[in-house]
């Protein structure tokens, strides 16, 4: 039996489409304030599985085409592989948890796993979106390129803004706050914050060094996802993580107005690059509540 060989333009198709869902998971991976994933070990993992979800993506219509129906078979396979992706980034963070200046939460490490599944499909669909406008066109070669990368990058622009999430800063107001010791007990611009400033080294060590920053929910539905002990931790720990944590760090809430209470002693005292790490903390989607949805199931008549 003769066996198939692909033609120069199912070649050129799937090269071209590789290389534009590779560079779609690139663009996605940047690193940011947050200093995730770790260079360089953490970016080979996510480009390498970037590069094989770009592959599957390619390879599907040069498949259908030639009748391979099951070759095809292997997105469903892929699916499997970038939920392993998700479980590993799990147990990695968590397995992090105990070496952090503050602990993530389970709820920030949920949603930071989710992230880096979702982002593999985006380099399938890049790909998958280049080879099916490649195979359309059926141009000159050089057209076919141009314009498969041309819908691969709109496509990929579409998608991350589609699934770009809001932040701490979108819903409210991060102020510095002010630090007040009165005896053995922190306070914050008035609100109570802890009483575990039992020793006079302590106490001194706060009133010099100590930072704060305060904040006000913008609306008071906002208060649903502030107050939430997830969302709080997730602060927590992108401020530690900014600025380190010399020794003391705490998280507390004012019942009556909604205010939401950061504080720590920091190894660099920049209070602008912490009220920055509040406000770009991501919402997390375990805890974020669409108020207009809720108030239309919770008024509506059956």
């Amino acid at each position: 039996m003769k066996s198939e060989i692909l033609s120069t333009d199912f070649i050129v198709m799937i090269a071209t489409a590789v290389i534009v869902g590779t560079l779609a998971r690139l663009l996605s991976l940047k690193e940011d304030f947050r200093q995730y994933p770790s260079y360089p070990n953490g970016y080979m993992i996510h480009l390498l599985t970037g590069f094989v979800a770009a592959a599957l993506g390619a390879v599907a219509i040069p498949a259908l085409m030639t009748k391979n129906f099951i070759a095809v078979t292997f997105l469903a396979i892929a699916i499997q592989q970038f939920r392993d992706v998700r479980k590993m980034e799990r147990e990695s963070l968590k397995n992090l948890e105990n070496t952090e200046y503050a602990y993530r939460g389970d709820a920030y490490v949920d949603g930071i796993a989710k992230t880096f599944e979702a982002r593999n499909y985006f380099a399938l669909i890049v790909s998958f979106a280049t080879a099916l406008t490649m195979q359309i066109i059926k141009a000159e070669l050089w057209v076919d390129v141009v314009g498969g990368t041309a819908v691969g990058l709109i496509v990929l622009f579409v998608l991350k803004r589609f699934s770009k999430g809001k932040t701490i800063g979108d819903i409210a107001d991060v102020e510095e706050g002010k630090v007040e010791i009165q005896g053995s007990e922190l306070f914050v611009d008035g609100i109570y914050v802890s009483n575990l400033l039992g020793t006079e080294n302590a106490q001194t060590l706060f009133e010099q060094e100590g930072l704060a920053v305060v904040i006000y929910p913008r609306e008071e539905h906002f208060r649903i996802t502030l107050d939430h002990y997830g969302q709080r931790q997730a602060a927590l720990f992108e401020a530690t993580r900014a600025l380190g944590v010399k020794r003391y760090h705490f998280t507390r809430k004012d019942f009556e107005k909604g205010r939401i209470v950061i504080t720590l002693v920091p190894i660099v005292r920049d209070p602008d690059k912490l009220i920055e790490a509040v406000k770009k903390t991501p919402l997390l989607e375990s805890v974020k509540k669409s108020h207009a949805v809720m108030k239309t199931n919770l008024t509506g008549k059956e």
